[in-house]
Protein backbone atom coordinates (compact mmCIF):
# COMPACT_ATOMS: atom_id res chain seq x y z
CA UNK A 1 0.00 0.00 0.00
CA UNK A 2 1.62 3.27 -1.12
CA UNK A 3 1.32 6.38 1.04
CA UNK A 4 0.41 9.48 -0.97
CA UNK A 5 0.87 12.96 0.42
CA UNK A 6 -2.55 14.59 0.63
CA UNK A 7 -2.54 18.21 -0.53
CA UNK A 8 -5.26 20.82 -0.89
CA UNK A 9 -5.02 20.49 -4.69
CA UNK A 10 -5.31 16.69 -4.59
CA UNK A 11 -8.61 16.98 -2.70
CA UNK A 12 -10.16 18.88 -5.65
CA UNK A 13 -12.56 20.84 -3.47
CA UNK A 14 -15.44 22.66 -5.14
CA UNK A 15 -15.38 25.50 -2.57
CA UNK A 16 -13.08 26.87 0.13
CA UNK A 17 -12.92 25.11 3.49
CA UNK A 18 -14.57 27.97 5.40
CA UNK A 19 -17.52 28.00 2.96
CA UNK A 20 -18.19 24.27 3.39
CA UNK A 21 -20.85 23.05 5.79
CA UNK A 22 -19.96 21.03 8.87
CA UNK A 23 -21.50 17.94 7.29
CA UNK A 24 -19.38 18.37 4.13
CA UNK A 25 -16.24 18.86 6.21
CA UNK A 26 -16.94 15.71 8.24
CA UNK A 27 -17.49 13.66 5.07
CA UNK A 28 -14.25 15.04 3.61
CA UNK A 29 -12.27 14.07 6.72
CA UNK A 30 -13.82 10.62 7.01
CA UNK A 31 -13.42 9.76 3.32
CA UNK A 32 -10.12 11.40 2.39
CA UNK A 33 -8.25 12.09 5.65
CA UNK A 34 -8.82 9.16 8.00
CA UNK A 35 -5.79 10.18 10.11
CA UNK A 36 -7.86 13.03 11.60
CA UNK A 37 -9.69 11.33 14.44
CA UNK A 38 -12.85 12.43 16.22
CA UNK A 39 -14.35 14.68 13.54
CA UNK A 40 -17.87 13.48 14.26
CA UNK A 41 -17.74 15.24 17.64
CA UNK A 42 -16.04 18.45 16.49
CA UNK A 43 -17.60 21.75 15.54
CA UNK A 44 -16.87 23.46 12.21
CA UNK A 45 -14.04 25.68 13.47
CA UNK A 46 -12.24 22.73 15.06
CA UNK A 47 -12.56 20.61 11.91
CA UNK A 48 -11.20 23.43 9.72
CA UNK A 49 -8.30 23.98 12.14
CA UNK A 50 -7.46 20.25 12.11
CA UNK A 51 -7.69 20.02 8.31
CA UNK A 52 -5.43 23.07 7.89
CA UNK A 53 -2.95 21.63 10.39
CA UNK A 54 -3.06 18.25 8.60
CA UNK A 55 -2.43 19.89 5.21
CA UNK A 56 0.25 22.20 6.63
CA UNK A 57 -1.65 25.41 5.88
CA UNK A 58 -0.46 28.29 8.07
CA UNK A 59 -3.16 30.77 9.03
CA UNK A 60 -2.16 34.42 8.80
CA UNK A 61 -2.98 36.61 11.79
CA UNK A 62 -4.01 39.63 9.70
CA UNK A 63 -6.76 37.80 7.81
CA UNK A 64 -9.52 39.88 9.43
CA UNK A 65 -11.09 42.41 7.10
CA UNK A 66 -9.60 45.90 7.43
CA UNK A 67 -13.17 47.21 7.15
CA UNK A 68 -14.41 45.24 10.19
CA UNK A 69 -15.33 48.35 12.22
CA UNK A 70 -17.24 49.86 9.29
CA UNK A 71 -19.04 46.58 8.68
CA UNK A 72 -20.11 46.40 12.33
CA UNK A 73 -21.50 49.96 12.28
CA UNK A 74 -23.38 49.31 9.02
CA UNK A 75 -24.86 46.12 10.47
CA UNK A 76 -26.01 48.15 13.47
CA UNK A 77 -27.73 50.57 11.09
CA UNK A 78 -29.38 47.65 9.31
CA UNK A 79 -30.70 46.31 12.60
CA UNK A 80 -32.27 49.65 13.56
CA UNK A 81 -33.71 50.03 10.05
CA UNK A 82 -35.34 46.60 10.33
CA UNK A 83 -36.90 47.59 13.65
CA UNK A 84 -38.20 50.81 12.07
CA UNK A 85 -39.53 48.91 9.04
CA UNK A 86 -41.84 46.85 11.25
CA UNK A 87 -43.38 50.03 12.70
CA UNK A 88 -44.06 51.68 9.30
CA UNK A 89 -47.56 51.13 7.93
CA UNK A 90 -47.21 52.69 4.46
CA UNK A 91 -46.24 50.05 1.94
CA UNK A 92 -44.22 52.48 -0.18
CA UNK A 93 -42.12 53.62 2.78
CA UNK A 94 -41.50 50.00 3.85
CA UNK A 95 -40.37 49.20 0.32
CA UNK A 96 -37.94 52.14 0.28
CA UNK A 97 -36.50 51.08 3.62
CA UNK A 98 -36.16 47.49 2.40
CA UNK A 99 -34.16 48.69 -0.63
CA UNK A 100 -31.87 50.78 1.60
CA UNK A 101 -31.28 47.73 3.81
CA UNK A 102 -30.42 45.61 0.77
CA UNK A 103 -27.93 48.24 -0.48
CA UNK A 104 -26.23 48.31 2.91
CA UNK A 105 -26.07 44.50 2.99
CA UNK A 106 -24.42 44.49 -0.45
CA UNK A 107 -21.91 47.06 0.76
CA UNK A 108 -20.96 44.96 3.81
CA UNK A 109 -20.50 41.87 1.63
CA UNK A 110 -18.26 43.82 -0.76
CA UNK A 111 -16.19 45.12 2.16
CA UNK A 112 -15.83 41.61 3.58
CA UNK A 113 -14.62 40.27 0.21
CA UNK A 114 -12.04 43.06 -0.18
CA UNK A 115 -9.50 41.36 2.08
Amino acid sequence: MSEEKITLESLALKKPLDKMTTKELRELCINKMPLIAGVSGMDKAAIIANVKEFLGIVEEEGSVSPYKDQIITIKGQIKTMREDKVKIEARKDRSLLRRKINKLKKRTRAMARAV
